[in-house]
Order: structure tokens, then C-alpha cells, then sequence
């Protein structure tokens, strides 16, 4: 899997203070996207083991409490990534306890493959459906279009 970036504090991309990894692969190239760059699925950099062995430890450092990971991109649920996401969010539910995950995807919950429903076992919040400009609001809350769908998986998120 590649990635386009990574901030280890966020307050933008969920609720909290989070770490968020957008990475790369897209095949849905909506029309507005604003991240055109992360659409490849060999742009960015390579995920490695030192950068996910590194977002837990940041998940886990108590100096910044951050609340949890958010998946972003690209598309996380991109066939390509499917694997990598899989390792990553197993990570997070088992060794960074309590904090929860956060996921957009472009794809919908009801059409999601088997592959991709195993990562959403782990999922806390997906955030579903391809961005359609002509439904563009900024007003909305953690997504960018009106047909877009907040999914609280768990419950556990407040302001969902």
C-alpha cells in the first residue's frame, strides 16, 4: 500500500484530537475532488512497518491523548489497500485501547465486498458514498456532499 500523508495530530478528520493517514488508490475520481494526487495507487510513499509501528505509538503516547485513527485518502477500502488496512485496524482495536477508528470511503455500506466489510468490523465510523460536487456543502458535518452517509458502527461516537 502507498500513502500520501500522514499527521500525527489532527482535529480536523473526526472527533478529537486523532492521527490521521490518508493513503493512496482511487477508483472512483469524482468529479471536485480535492485530492486528485492520492488517486494512483503507487503515489506517495510506500507504507511501511516503522510508519505503522509508528501510528500506534502515537495513538498510545499519553503526552498528546489523541481519541483515534482516522482512514482517509484515496480510498482505504481500495482493493489494493484492502490487506494493509486489515493489519493497521486489527492493530489499533488490540493495542491502543479505547481509541476508536474513523473511515471515508467512496464506496457504499451495502455494497461493500467481503473483503472490505472484514476491515469494517474494526471501524468505529464510516463515512460512505462518493463525493458529488453538485451536492457539495462545507456546512456539512465530516463530509463533503449531501448524499454522503455518517455510519456511528458502534455507537460510541458522540457528535455523529
Amino acid at each position: 500500500m502507498h500513502y500520501s500523508s500522514y499527521h500525527s495530530v489532527d482535529v480536523v478528520n473526526g472527533e478529537g484530537t486523532r492521527c490521521t493517514l490518508f493513503v493512496s488508490g482511487c477508483e472512483h475520481a469524482c468529479k471536485g475532488c480535492y485530492n486528485q494526487s492520492t488517486w494512483r495507487v503507487d503515489a506517495g510513499h510506500l507504507f511501511t512497518q516503522t510508519l505503522e509501528d509508528l501510528i500506534i505509538a502515537e495513538l498510545n503516547d499519553t503526552r498528546i491523548k489523541r481519541r483515534g485513527l482516522s482512514l482517509s485518502g484515496g480510498d482505504p477500502l481500495h482493493p489494493a489497500n484492502i490487506e494493509a488496512i486489515l493489519r493497521l485496524v486489527k492493530r489499533v482495536k488490540t493495542e491502543c485501547i479505547g481509541k476508536d477508528i474513523w473511515l471515508w470511503t467512496g464506496y457504499k455500506l451495502d455494497e461493500l465486498s467481503d473483503a472490505q466489510q472484514q476491515v469494517v468490523k474494526y471501524i468505529d465510523v464510516l463515512i460512505d458514498g462518493k463525493f458529488e460536487q453538485s451536492l457539495a456543502d462545507p456546512a456539512l458535518k465530516w463530509r463533503g456532499s449531501a448524499n454522503q452517509v455518517v455510519h456511528n458502527l458502534t455507537g460510541k461516537a458522540s457528535n455523529v
